[in-house]
């Protein structure tokens, strides 16, 4: 059996998967388990886009697509950054990739260097560590706090910044958190980046489910961020494996040559029946969706309250809400178990996020029916004894 390479021992194992599993074994075994665990919509891709879907199948149109995607669909991206999240976008800067994993990997490959350090917040997405280390680099997790919104800030980046800091990646609205990095803060983050010629990284997989306000682009603040996007979340497209970067014009010709040895192009019918995402109806019903998704946090956050789970800073985004269980008395593993087998509720213990807050702070995703979510309450609260 071939011996794995001594640096996977460095990647990060996901309790989250581990979580998952248990929870699959029990439904199996016949019990009802109600998942606030992982981060996938309960919506799916409306009709018109799965009708797109087979029309270009059945047009025989899933040959590959030039590497860096369809150039219609790089066009209507470019086309709704400008009208939803104002940044004025030339389409050559899109790069359509196999999901946002796929231009996290292609961002990291491009930027990061043997022993280049990164920075991110502590809570931050995991899979994000395990990009930076794949393409070499040294993941650097900075504690952050409820008063900066679990949020990278300008000052951690002029505290922490080395001689072997290369650059930043940092989510607004954030996994797991929900929250956003205010636009005036996000703008002093990036000045204090360029000061030291590095590189920012900007994940606005969840820029679409912003609740508070209108949304705008890291990219109205500065051109040279590299900015992810993806299909999955805001327009329920998971299994589809379809996301986006927009990079710096300096950074197109690199990024492709990269994307062609590792992925050749992304889904090719994906894409075709990405472009009905775009439509007038389509929008509209994302725009339904959103809504739902926001009366769902509504609804979970003063009952959250109401059982002991503090939330220190109120979600404007996602689909996630970051509760502190100091108060009950156990850890976050400890909960999150007694809560899967006790009460058939499966959410992720905090320390899938960082060392940081890790212990007493738990994940829960908002990303079922209303109805389960009320079932949740009602079990978690028979739990807990209120």
């Amino acid at each position: 059996m071939p011996r794995l390479a001594h640096r996977t021992n460095d990647f990060l194992t996901f309790r989250v998967m581990e979580l998952f599993k248990q929870a699959q074994a029990l439904q199996a075994a016949g019990k009802d388990i109600i998942s606030l665990g992982i981060g996938e919509p309960d919506f799916t891709a409306p009709p018109q886009v799965v009708e797109a879907l087979e029309r270009a199948a059945r047009s025989g149109l899933s040959g590959y697509s030039p590497t860096a995607g369809l150039p219609a669909l790089r066009e209507t991206i470019a086309g709704f950054y400008l009208d939803q999240f104002g940044a004025r976008v030339d389409p050559r800067r899109v790069i359509v990739t196999a999901g946002a994993s796929g231009a996290l990997t292609l961002a990291c490959a491009a930027l990061v260097n043997a022993g280049g350090e990164v920075l991110m917040p502590d809570p931050s997405y995991p899979a994000n560590s395990n990009f930076v280390l794949a393409a070499g680099g040294v993941p650097r997790l900075i504690p952050s706090t409820a008063d900066k919104r679990f949020q990278l800030s300008a000052q951690d980046v002029a505290q922490h910044w080395t001689p072997a800091t290369q650059g930043v990646l940092v989510a607004s609205p954030s996994n797991p958190t929900g929250t956003s990095i205010a636009h005036g803060e996000l703008a002093e983050l990036l000045a204090q980046v360029r000061a030291r010629d590095g590189f920012a990284i900007v994940d606005e997989i969840y820029l679409g489910l912003s609740y508070e306000g209108q949304p705008r682009s890291a990219l109205t603040l500065d051109d040279d961020v590299i900015v992810i996007n993806s299909f999955s979340k805001y327009f329920h497209m998971t299994g589809w494996r379809l996301g986006w970067m927009i990079v710096p014009d300096s950074m197109v010709e690199a990024v492709e040559k990269i994307a062609s040895s590792l992925a050749i192009c992304a889904p090719t019918l994906a894409q075709h029946a990405a472009l009905a995402c775009f439509t007038d109806d389509a929008l509209k019903t994302f725009a339904h969706r959103r809504e739902a998704f926001k009366q769902r946090r509504d609804y979970l956050l003063p009952e959250f309250e109401r059982l002991g789970l503090r939330v220190p800073v109120k979600p404007d985004g996602a689909f996630y809400i970051y509760a502190d269980i100091s108060d009950l008395g156990m850890d976050s593993t400890a909960f999150s178990q007694r809560l899967l087998l006790e009460a058939g509720v499966a959410a992720v213990p905090g320390l899938d996020f960082g060392p940081a807050h890790g212990d007493h702070t738990m994940r829960f995703s908002y990303a079922t029916g209303l109805d389960r979510l009320e079932a949740a309450v009602d079990r978690m609260g028979k739990l807990l004894g209120h």
